[in-house]
């Protein structure tokens, strides 16, 4: 089987989950997020477009219904045993297949917990799932029972993690020297990529984001390659991706001679990152992360130009997003605990001057200081 993990490995996962399910009294739960599928069971796949749910009882039991198109992919990249398949048919309710599933694992009148907030569920989907289980059982949102497991990462996890920052250097460096005036995007991009995939690496859970000149303030990946000028800006965003884990990175490269706005903004950011190393920790919570930002960068009167986020939690992720639930923002009391991979980022935009300035890479969080697990330092990268 395509399996990246020992059985070993899954059953303390599963173990985990069940424990989770009794303190939240639960005696089944609806996974749809194609990452806890994942995690649980190994299964990989993209299928996650169309309908499927894997059904977790409270003893350990499982149960996937899926698509025809994903019978043989469950089987080769899972654990999973007991698999069901629902039609493809004109006007097809998968749900109610669900429901009949859920009835031969006597699960009626239980109460059962849903993963409601995930890109594996439509709202399509959860209207339709709300109507078959409204007289069913008790229904209550799970969404992040798993994804709060998926935090910490086992020693198996830190593997691929390590080996993902590896995969992100890699694609740095091959960056570099494309890094130039008359330098095109599109070769950049490719080579980043490209460094990803000859390192044995995977498709990252959203695309590399890419941006130079007035691009260069964007945060998102937009269509469209434009050729670097004498004096320019380049934003980049990327990841180095193992076994769908992922570590990213984020530099905006200074192409000729940097202005004093850049030199201004790399400052704040470096002061930034290095204060928040101070309380990425036990001891702390994810809102600390974020207030030592807001803190510094604010103090530094650039408020309109921050974001209101400064990193999140990093792992196995499916598209669109790398991004975990658990972010670094306002007010939010997640605990930081040993081995969690935790990406950092500074990001100023300055849409008035037009100037654009970010830093950021991939932490392992320890008993103590954290480890960066870049290879390249945080100088600003000026060629």
């Amino acid at each position: 089987m395509g399996l990246h993990f020992e059985h070993t490995e899954y059953a303390a996962r599963l173990a985990r989950l069940t424990a989770a399910m009794q303190a939240e009294k639960l005696d089944a739960m609806l996974l749809f997020a194609q990452e806890s599928m994942y995690w649980l069971t190994g299964y990989d796949t993209f299928g996650y477009c169309f309908f499927q749910c894997l059904v977790v009882k409270a003893d350990g039991s499982m149960a996937l219904i899926t698509r025809s198109a994903d019978l043989r992919q469950a089987r080769h990249t899972s654990i999973i045993d007991n698999i069901s398949i629902w039609v493809d048919r004109v006007n097809a309710d998968p749900t109610v297949d669900l429901k009949n599933l859920l009835s031969e694992l006597d699960l009626l009148g239980s109460t059962i917990g849903v993963e409601y907030d995930t890109h594996g569920m439509t709202g399509r989907v959860a209207r339709l799932l709300d109507n078959q289980l409204a007289t069913f059982g008790e229904i209550v949102d799970a969404s992040h029972v798993v994804s709060r497991l998926r935090l910490v990462k086992s020693a198996a996890e830190i593997a691929h993690v390590e080996r993902a920052a590896v995969l992100a250097d890699d694609a740095l460096d091959a960056a570099l020297p494309l890094i130039r005036a008359g330098g095109d995007e599109a070769h950049i991009l490719a080579a980043m990529q490209g460094a990803v995939f000859a390192g044995g690496g995977d498709y990252p859970a959203n695309e590399f984001i890419i941006g130079s000149g007035p691009d260069a303030l964007l945060c998102r990946y937009k269509a469209g390659r434009r050729r670097l000028d004498a004096r320019d800006q380049l934003t980049l965003e990327w990841a180095g991706v193992s076994a769908h884990y992922h570590a990213a990175m984020m530099r905006t490269v200074v192409i000729g001679e940097p202005n004093s706005r850049h030199r201004e903004l790399y400052n704040a950011c470096r002061e930034t990152i290095e204060a928040i190393e101070a309380v990425l920790r036990p001891g702390h919570t994810f809102g600390d992360v974020f207030d030592t930002h807001a803190r510094i960068i604010d103090a530094r009167g650039l408020t309109r130009h921050r974001l209101n986020a400064c990193g999140y939690s990093l792992g196995a992720r499916f598209s669109p997003s790398w991004m975990e639930h658990q972010m670094f923002h306002l007010g939010n009391p997640q605990e930081i605990l040993p081995d969690m991979s935790l990406f950092v980022h500074m990001i100023i935009m300055d849409s008035d001057s037009g100037t654009a300035m970010t830093l950021g890479h991939t932490y392992l969080t320890t008993e103590e200081a954290p480890k960066a697990l870049s290879r390249h330092n945080l100088e600003m990268i000026n060629l």
